[in-house]
């Protein structure tokens, strides 16, 4: 395995009776880095991480957690927020992350301690001391990803860590998974929320139907699609259409086009020789959003 990788699959493949869930789907992802794999519901991104992290072993295909391919030797490296929630709701805030700690190797003295520290950092001091089913379920889940980073992973796992998370825990979560990552440790994460995965992930793969259907950067996957240009002349806009590219469409006062391969100078140039002039002018770049839709409306298509 490449030593820059946390992680790595080699075509897996994971059947259930007749049914192929996962695809034979490669994954890279490199040391350091915050990787979102997106889906959307259905497409085996739980199947996918649950294989990587060895809670289920593949049909087919390798994959490589650090330097073992056997992943669960590598566990105490690992924090792990599954798409399942569950706590003991007995328990204090602050026993339940020393508890998932320990489950990790973590002296309990320490993640007691550090509990606390976490806790506070999160906006959360004041539930120390707080028995789980006292807290609303955002502060709930929080609390059980705390436990999931108390040990300090090399790796941080999440399952759709953002659902049923209100803007404001988001936006906490989010905090926290920078930090992570600026603390040196690797995390990999499921979403099928385009907008956490823009403002999130250096590096991105997409899933749909149990295959990996693009991978790279979240600008490489907007450049797989066409920028779009919103054009309203200054004068005489119905006169305009010759010069215009012919899949321009009328909006409005102006007109909507994709960009030309020619670039925009040259055909702005036409349009002011023919005394068009420009009242207005739009470059309108597509959005992870546009691409996911595309990328997964071509897999189902």
């Amino acid at each position: 395995m490449n030593n820059d990788l946390a992680v790595c699959a080699d075509h897996i493949v994971k059947r259930y009776g007749d049914r192929e869930v996962v695809r034979g789907v490669d994954l890279a992802v490199p040391r350091g880095s915050i990787y979102g794999v997106l889906g959307p519901n259905g497409a085996g991104k739980t199947t996918t991480l649950r294989i990587l992290l060895g809670i289920i072993e593949p049909d087919g295909g390798t994959r490589r957690l650090f330097d073992t391919a056997h992943p669960r030797d590598a566990g105490d490296r690992v924090g792990y927020l599954p798409e399942e929630r569950g706590l003991y709701p007995a328990m204090k805030a602050r026993e339940a992350i020393a508890f998932m700690g320990a489950l990790r190797g973590l002296p309990w003295r320490t993640g007691r301690a550090r509990a606390v520290t976490l806790l506070e950092a999160a906006g959360l001091g004041h539930a120390v001391d707080t028995k789980i089913r006292k807290l609303s379920k955002g502060m709930a889940q929080l609390v059980q990803l705390l436990g999931s980073v108390v040990h300090q992973p090399d790796l941080l796992v999440l399952d759709e860590p953002f659902s049923g998370l209100d803007p404001v825990n988001q936006e906490r979560l989010e905090r926290l998974i920078v930090g992570e990552r600026d603390r040196g440790a690797t995390v990999l994460f499921s979403t099928h929320v385009m907008a956490h995965a823009e403002r999130l992930c250096d590096r991105l793969a997409i899933i749909a139907g149990g295959k990996r259907r693009f991978e790279g950067t979240v600008a490489e996957a907007r450049a797989t699609l066409p920028e779009r240009v919103r054009y309203t002349p200054r004068d005489r806009a119905d006169a305009a259409a010759p010069l215009l590219p012919a899949d321009a469409v009328r909006d409005g006062d102006g007109w909507r086009f994709q960009m030309p391969a020619e670039g925009i100078e040259t055909l702005l140039a036409r349009l002011i020789a023919a005394d068009h002039g420009i009242a207005g002018l739009q470059i309108e770049r597509p959005g992870l959003h546009d691409a996911f839709v595309r990328i997964v409306g071509e897999a189902g298509a």
